[in-house]
């Protein structure tokens, strides 16, 4: 179970950086995405998975979950929720104003270079 979860992470995370990387906004917001679903799965993952176990030490119960990682995770979904929208409208608003969704704009770097000569 272990091995899964890692391997789990692990393809999230390469995934995430390697669209973070490209050149589009759409690949690049898929890409936090992905990273941000990778640290949730390692939050998630850190409180040791357990089932059936409640999540407070009461009388007569020696095993319990941490509550801690979950609370957290939830908490960093929300957070990840409107921090996407924001993301998305910024993107959206790049495109519409420069009719092109590039991170970086060759038309600047055209005139930069310019400059420089």
């Amino acid at each position: 179970m272990e091995f899964l979860v890692a391997s789990a992470i692990g393809i999230l995370t390469a995934a995430g950086i390697y669209l973070t990387l490209r050149l589009r906004t759409f690949p690049v917001i898929l890409g936090i995405a992905l990273l941000t679903y990778a640290v949730n799965v390692f939050l998630f993952a850190s409180g040791r998975l357990m089932t059936g176990n409640p999540p407070i030490l009461r009388d007569g119960v020696d095993v319990y979950t941490d509550p801690l990682p979950q609370a957290l995770v939830l908490t960093a979904i929300v957070i990840s929720f409107g921090m996407t929208a924001v993301v998305v409208m910024i993107g959206l608003g790049a495109f519409l104003g420069a009719d092109d969704d590039h991170v970086d704009d060759p038309k600047a770097d055209d005139a930069a270079a310019e400059d420089r000569s």
